[in-house]
């Protein structure tokens, strides 16, 4: 007998008597289906669709569970046990898919299937609980069959791992991004048309030059490439300056040069395009001071390419300097005093030495500040003014008059190509070349101080910049305390009242607040989103770094998949892939959960695998040796020693979880409204100190959030001994 296939099994046949095959409007909360489990359509379980409702095609995946039970029990070989049920398991996951995508909210999905099988008159809907556990039990049967084969070293523990953490991004990840692709060919009616996606991109709204000859606008494609170009160039240079003066220069401030730089990381994308409105707009102070000192007309110069560009880079530039200060603390000292020695000033050695050795952390800087710029939607709603980029054009494909969701595809496919293409440009430039300077040997070196020229530079460059965010915040956070910048600077609290206020009553206390709806949805959909992106993450990186196996190298590209497609895209292909049967979650909270948990889970991969590749395999074979299994081996020993990579994980997958807007711009409704979301409403309607203020309240609670998470998660201890020198002894 095996007692995991056994409960699997005996699980699955369980959910198909005892719960809703198909998904429920009023969700499980609702008692209504209890009573209906076998009498009603739309509430009957798996058993009872079958059974009274006539609905035959159900049946043979439920008859594999039968055959799985029956296989779990049956005295057998444990090869040959597992084999069959590989081959059973395989064949009610054909089956349960082959009818799920094979009928829809009209019958047969294909013309060959109605010439086939005939007209057929039932209808099915989105897959419910019931059918959900089922899936669950034949993935789980599968993984138990492989291990019992004797694939993944025969755990069944890392062969449910792998098969987890593929079937989710599978479904999660790449079944979106090929919808996607294959609405862009499609017609209003579904069939497959190729030349559609010429038709639909061939546009002069997208590819227009009239720009550059005067007479007129630049279509959106070239808008977002030279957008997306500067971004990446800025950013670049403004965190490669900022980088060399926290590691390469005395310069006394570096703490709040530090805390300035990564600020915006935990800021909602389009506050700095507030504050931006608020300095340069046009009842902003500049515009304001320049007519009251010089009678210059106020204009609207803000809001256009410069506006956008200018908040991007406020924005990016501290994810460019998370990037390079690593690399540039990387440089080997050693490399650098051999070039002196060979009689190299400090900018020659800077400049041969130094530089090339920060290549590949330039083009990933660079890289990430391109596919920001791209995938950026709060910044370009707030201040683009009449420059379109492709993920505005996107959005008012969807949610504007067109409501043509095959244009929105076209034109995400598109940005899927310029994202795909500054990858491989990336990989092109930095070659199969070796950057290696840290290896096993001692490096006793200090680090080349800065040329006087690059350090003065460095300076003139990131200094102001700092200065400017520093006032920035001040304005931002000052224009959430007056009651309407430009026209009265009276100093009240109306806005975060009129956001925040509780009242009490008889009946207690009532949050009556505009903005506590969408507070506590995002709260809540971030602290179930968070956990499970670091959970997922951690454990995709574990397969990845500690096992073996064939697609080892195909699962890691797809981890990555969602990161390198922009968030717009993710949100359009989200909208396609699970608006119908079978997969109906559009419109809930789930939906925009798995977005959260799918979009942000690279990063907890990559932090995962390489806080992992430091852990020596000889820990893993010492628990091991004493017989602990692989779920006690991650448990006791890995995990604890991953705790910097947990903190990482926890803290992105949350504040990215608030902060994002392209993503779920598209999958909000109004029961489940975002923070994120909501800002941008107040913003397009022109209440910019609620909007200020709520976006505040967002840092604040972000700030706190990020404590928690490390004084929950700790740190690790290695167990080392500090060395105290005293008198040049240790």
């Amino acid at each position: 007998m095996n007692k995991a296939a056994l409960a699997w099994s005996a699980g699955g046949l369980l959910a198909a008597v005892a719960l809703p095959w198909y998904s429920l409007q009023e969700g499980l909360d609702s008692a209504a289906w209890l009573s209906g489990l076998w009498s009603s359509e739309d509430y009957a379980s798996g058993a009872g669709q079958v059974a009274v409702q006539g609905k035959w095609w159900l049946a043979p995946s439920l008859l594999t569970l039968v055959a799985a039970l029956g296989l779990s029990i049956v005295p057998m070989m444990r090869e040959r046990r597992g084999r069959v049920l590989v081959l059973v398991a395989t064949a009610g996951l054909v089956l349960f898919f082959a009818q799920a995508f094979g009928i829809g909210l009209r019958g047969w999905t294909a013309d060959w299937l109605n010439a086939l099988f005939g007209e057929m008159e039932s209808r099915q809907l989105g897959i419910g609980a019931g059918a959900t556990v089922v899936l669950v039990a034949l993935l789980s049967l599968l993984a138990i069959g492989l291990a019992l084969r004797g694939a993944f070293g025969g755990d069944a523990f890392v062969a449910g791992a792998i098969t987890t953490v593929a079937a989710s991004i599978l479904l999660f990840t790449a079944w979106p991004i090929l919808r996607i692709l294959v609405q862009a060919f499609q017609d209003g009616d579904g069939v497959l048309v190729p030349s559609l996606l010429v038709d639909r991109l061939a546009a002069a709204k997208i590819w227009s030059l009239r720009c550059l000859t005067g007479g007129g606008r630049c279509g959106v494609a070239w808008n977002t490439l030279f957008l997306a170009l500067c971004c990446g160039a800025g950013t670049t240079s403004l965190g490669l300056a900022f980088a060399l003066i926290a590691t390469r220069t005395g310069f006394r401030f570096k703490r709040t040069l530090r805390v300035l730089t990564v600020l915006p990381i935990i800021t909602p994308p389009f506050v700095i395009g507030l504050a931006l409105i608020l300095v340069f707009g046009r009842s902003g102070l500049v515009n304001q001071f320049l007519d009251w000192a010089f009678a210059v007309q106020q204009t609207r110069w803000i809001y256009g390419f410069q506006g956008v560009l200018l908040a991007q880079l406020f924005a990016f530039t501290p994810v460019a300097f998370l990037v390079l200060i690593g690399v540039v603390e990387g440089v080997s000292p050693t490399l650098e005093e051999a070039s002196q020695t060979l009689r190299a000033d400090r900018w020659a050695t800077f400049a041969t030495v130094s530089l090339p050795l920060m290549r590949p952390g330039l083009a990933n800087a660079f890289l990430v500040g391109f596919i920001e710029s791209i995938a950026d939607f709060g910044n370009p709603i707030v201040l683009g003014g009449d420059y379109g980029v492709l993920s505005t054009e996107i959005y008012f494909a969807v949610v504007g008059a067109q409501l043509d969701y095959g244009r929105a595809a076209a034109l995400g496919l598109l940005l899927l190509a310029l994202a795909l293409g500054a990858f491989f440009i990336q990989r092109r430039i930095v070659g199969q070349g070796s950057y290696a300077t840290i290896s096993g040997k001692g490096d006793a070196g200090l680090p080349t101080p800065l040329p006087n020229g690059a350090r003065r530079t460095a300076l003139w460059v990131a200094v102001p910049w700092a200065v400017f965010t520093f006032v920035l915040y001040g304005f931002a956070f000052v224009g959430g305390l007056v009651k309407v910048w430009g026209r009265d600077y009276t100093p009240t609290l109306d806005h975060y009242v009129k956001a925040f206020a509780i009242e009490r009553t008889a009946d207690g206390l009532i949050w009556s607040g505009a903005a506590w709806n969408s507070f506590w949805t995002t709260l809540k959909l971030a602290a179930i989103a968070a956990p499970l992106t670091a959970a997922l993450g951690l454990i995709a990186a574990w397969i990845l770094v500690r096992q073996r196996f064939v697609g080892r190298g195909t699962l890691e590209f797809a981890t990555m998949l969602s990161f390198a497609v922009p968030g717009t895209v993710i949100g359009v292909a989200y909208v396609f892939a699970f608006n119908v049967p079978p997969f109906e979650i559009t419109g809930t909270a789930l939906i925009i959960v798995l977005c959260f948990v799918f979009r942000n889970m690279p990063v907890g991969v990559r932090a995962g695998m390489a806080a992992m590749s430091q852990i020596d395999r000889s820990l893993d074979e010492a628990s091991a040796t004493l017989r602990g299994r692989a779920p006690q081996t991650l448990a006791y020993v890995v995990l604890p020693l991953l705790r910097p990579a947990i903190v990482g994980a926890l803290v992105y997958g949350f504040v990215r979880a608030v902060t994002t807007v392209s993503a779920v711009v598209f999958l909000v409704t109004a029961e489940y409204e975002l923070a994120t979301t909501y800002i941008i409403l107040r913003v397009i309607n022109g209440d910019y100190g609620l909007a200020i203020a709520y976006s505040c309240a967002l840092i604040v609670l972000m700030l706190a959030v990020i404590l928690l998470i490390q004084l929950a998660v700790g740190d690790r201890r290695l167990g080392r001994r500090a060395a105290v020198l005293r008198g040049g002894r240790a």
